[in-house]
């Protein structure tokens, strides 16, 4: 059966005070919007249609990479309204379409798999998801004949036997398309907000005799975010879901709650986390890491075997069993490889490191490639900018670059090369050379007494 899903995400948020779209506020280091798609797609719905409408170039923007098309709802007159503003994308269809909202990141894949199943096992119009909440303040009230859906009431709308029910509607469905697209052509906004609600087509379908169907779920699933305060509480929920998955998975948190981990990040087993580590992004972090306190580390991949220290790395690759930090560096574009020494207040930038080659403290590499077994001594700068563009500098094998160097680029250092401490290297090294590039040291006897500094 052909799938879609429409996403709502035309509203600016006045609640959670912002310039910013809502929906573009992030949990776990991802759009809350982006959540829902990706989610979608987890779910096997292919077709994603995100309903545009304040801050709308901001919002594709940041979904584009996505594949979806979209939607635009010009003024914000209810979520009835809404999906009338997708009915060309919905034209034509003939399946099921899903409907969330753009601001609840939290709706489990097998939770979407349930919904979806159940709407067609039972040959429903509408299916929705609901939970049961103690205090169900602001929420759309679910109204029932025994099994039967009957309606959904806003909670603005509710009477006072109706603001006893404690079964909430979380605004998100499953509809025939042919269904809602009758349906909706059917909505009134003679309520007292004046506006269009999508739970309106359910009372309109059960008196047109057809069957609507409720899927109960954890009320956690549900929750949306309209609060810089209900921003955190979903951050701090899907947190511990992550965590909680990768210590099913075999990795150590030493202390999960200190431990921030991004939606898409995977980390292999027996691999150690200590406390106030940020993983971010697409990062893949591989077997019998020993990742130690306070480390970044986004959009990129840790081998096998690797152990940082309290350092930042940033699309970039770490080789097997190579060291990094404490207080490095890493910037995009890096490569390391393995069993390398990447030390203490090092910087790399857009540079290869060959495998074995030790930077161990207070260097800076950039637009480089380095062979494997070098060593670099304290104070290295690999001098890439000229005031005007990024040049490339060039070091071959098992090359000794002493202490306090300069390697003005563009330069090609040889293999097996040696660079005496204090130089300044302007031109080429060529292979099992060394390189002294210094003024001559000059003792003038008896300065200090002259110049009465003598203590």
């Amino acid at each position: 059966m052909y799938k879609c899903a429409l996403v709502l995400a035309a509203g600016q948020g006045k609640r959670i005070k912002s310039d910013i779209p809502k929906v573009l506020h992030k949990v776990c280091g991802k759009e809350m919007v982006n959540h829902v798609i990706d989610n979608m797609r987890n779910a096997n719905i292919e077709d994603v249609n995100v309903i545009i409408g304040k801050g709308a170039e901001l919002v594709k923007k940041e979904t584009e990479n996505r594949n979806v098309s979209y939607s635009l709802q010009e003024e914000q007159l209810g979520t009835g309204h809404a999906v009338k503003c997708a009915k060309g994308f919905l034209e034509g269809k003939d399946g099921v379409v899903a409907i969330f909202a753009g601001d609840a990141p939290l709706t489990k894949i097998e939770t979407i798999n349930n919904l979806m199943e159940e709407h067609i096992l039972k040959k429903n119009s509408a299916t929705l998801l609901s939970a049961y909440v103690e205090d169900p303040t602001g929420y759309g009230r679910i109204i029932r004949d025994g099994d039967e859906v009957v309606k959904i009431v806003e909670h603005k709308d509710c009477n006072e036997e109706e603001l006893k029910v404690n079964e909430m509607n979380a605004a998100m469905y499953c509809f025939d398309i042919k269904d809602l697209l009758s349906s909706l052509e059917k909505l009134s906004n003679d309520n007292n907000q004046g506006e269009y609600y999508l739970t309106d087509v359910i009372g309109i379908l059960k008196n047109e005799g057809k069957r609507i169907g409720a899927v109960v779920t954890d009320y956690e699933d549900t929750i949306g975010v309209n609060s810089r305060v209900q921003l955190a509480e979903a951050e701090e929920i899907l947190r511990n879901r992550i965590n909680e998955k990768h210590l099913n998975n075999g990795v150590t948190l030493i202390d999960p709650r200190t431990t921030y981990i991004g939606v898409d990040v995977k980390i292999g087993k027996d691999t150690i986390v200590y406390p106030n580590n940020i993983f971010e992004g697409n990062t893949v972090i591989a077997e019998n890491c020993t990742i130690l306190q306070g480390c970044r580390i986004k959009d990129s991949i840790i081998a096998k075997g690797v152990e940082i220290q309290s350092s930042v790395i940033l699309e970039s690759r770490i080789g097997e069993n190579t060291t990094v930090g404490p207080f490095a560096y890493i910037r995009p574009e890096s490569s390391i490889g393995k069993d390398a020494r990447i030390g203490d207040f090092v910087e790399i930038k857009k540079s290869t490191i060959g495998d074995g080659t030790k930077v161990s403290h207070l260097t800076y590499i950039g637009d480089a490639e380095v062979g494997s077994g070098c060593n670099f001594g304290c104070g290295t700068v690999v001098v890439n900018y000229d005031g005007k563009t990024k040049n490339k500098t060039i070091i071959g094998d098992n090359s000794f670059i002493g202490c306090n160097t300069n390697l003005v680029s563009p330069v090609e250092v040889g293999d097996n090369t040696y660079i005496a401490a204090g130089s300044t290297i302007t031109s080429k090294v060529e292979e099992g050379d060394l390189a002294i590039a210094r003024a001559k040291q000059r003792n003038i006897k008896g300065w200090v007494e002259k110049k009465g500094l003598m203590k």
